[in-house]
């Protein structure tokens, strides 16, 4: 009787669902900071900034992060909102999704200089590949302002006072081509399996593409896999693994822990750095240098559990300062990339945009002109070529 009891038990049990996953933070949209808005010493005092950020996950619940990566000073947010943009390239909000946002249950906070913030979740609809607006009023000095210089879309401003809370786009009657403080959304979410997130340069931050399409490589990737992932922008204009740059942010491995190790439900990096080591002054002929780099961005990750994707370096022949001593440290690089234990997996760049009769270019028709930067299709070809499994 005990035996057969038993064996009744069991196969209720095999038979009862499975628990759900209990809802944690993903992030859905993020930015790399990356300089301080020249000039800004002062701050911002009594404007609203309304940013216009476009997700890549959907979820119900939704929280907001800011920086004060490169301010010297405390700065006083006075008030955050959030709200789904009732079009595109438009502050206006779609009428019923304004929110106020608290931090700790208090509407204001202060970061410390060099600090980030991250507000309290709050209930919002959010549709995955879709537009919010987030709005962040500075009623005092505070500076310099942090800033993602290379943001290929308009985000808007007035100098007016507080305007965070208006689903009117009427006060908001200048435009900035830059992220101002606002560095991270995350989505609440039991569906989906966690964030990717791309850590490079201008061509991971969408250089040359369409202004205002998102049709950066990570958006066209994160179209492939919103419903399981997100998809986090890490790339900053210029970038380099080695140093640092005046308006490009700095080093790779500086940046490591904040941009990539500490977001929301991270899980996979996919590395796309070291092209501007090569081609920009001063150039790193050393290919050994590079490496070492890239060893240590994986072993960093793996640490924490995650996943590293190398990618390959893609060609720039053509661009202003290619030399054939440049192009074969770029060639030993990606040789080590293709071959190397340090990654889980590789995504082969350079073999996906290179044009088959001169492999040193792009091809033809992914160049957008400049021979460094791919333009929308090559983008699309490259967001093609990462493998979803490998996420």
């Amino acid at each position: 009787m005990t035996r057969f009891l038993l064996a009744v038990a069991l196969l209720v049990a095999a038979a009862s669902p499975a628990q759900a996953a209990p809802p944690r933070w993903v992030g859905t949209w993020a930015t790399a900071p990356s300089s301080a808005v020249p000039g800004t010493e002062n701050g911002y005092p009594n404007f609203s900034v309304r940013n216009i950020v476009h997700v890549s996950a959907g979820g119900k619940e939704i929280r907001v992060r800011l920086s004060n990566a490169y301010g010297r000073t405390p700065i006083l947010f006075g008030q955050v909102t959030v709200a789904r943009a009732a079009g595109p390239d438009t502050p206006l909000a779609l009428p019923g999704t304004m929110r106020t946002l608290t931090f700790g249950g208090a509407r204001s906070i202060t970061a410390p200089p060099g600090a980030d913030v991250v507000s309290d979740g709050v209930a919002l609809t959010v549709p995955a590949d879709s537009d919010l607006l987030v709005s962040v009023y500075t009623p005092e000095p505070g500076g310099p302002v942090t800033r993602h210089q290379l943001t290929m879309q308009n985000s808007y401003f007035t100098r007016d006072g507080d305007h965070t809370a208006d689903e009117s786009a009427a006060a908001y009657r200048e435009r900035t081509t830059n992220w101002h403080y606002v560095s991270g959304v995350d989505v609440r979410s039991s569906s989906l399996r966690g964030s990717v997130v791309a850590l490079g340069d201008s061509i991971t931050d969408g250089a040359n593409s369409t202004w205002g399409a998102n049709l950066r490589w990570p958006d066209q990737l994160a179209d492939r896999v919103n419903t399981r992932l997100g998809v986090l922008n890490a790339g900053i204009s210029g970038n380099r693994l080695l140093l640092d740059g005046d308006w490009a942010g700095p080093n790779a491995l500086a940046r490591l822990n904040r941009d990539v190790l500490t977001q929301s439900g991270v899980r996979t990096v996919i590395v796309f750095e070291g092209i501007n080591d090569i081609q920009q002054t001063p150039h790193q002929t050393d290919p050994a240098k590079i490496i070492a780099a890239l060893k240590q961005i994986a072993s960093r990750s793996h640490d924490r559990g995650l996943r590293v994707i190398g990618a390959t370096i893609t060609p720039f022949k053509g661009w202003n300062s290619y030399t054939e001593e440049l192009e074969s440290v770029r060639q030993a690089v990606n040789a080590f990339i293709r071959t190397s234990p340090d990654f889980d997996a590789v995504v082969d760049f350079d073999q996906v945009i290179r044009d088959p009769a001169d492999p040193q270019r792009i091809r033809p028709d992914y160049d957008e002109g400049d021979h460094l930067h791919p333009g929308d299709k090559g983008f699309e070809a490259m967001a093609k070529a990462v493998r979803v499994a490998t996420l």
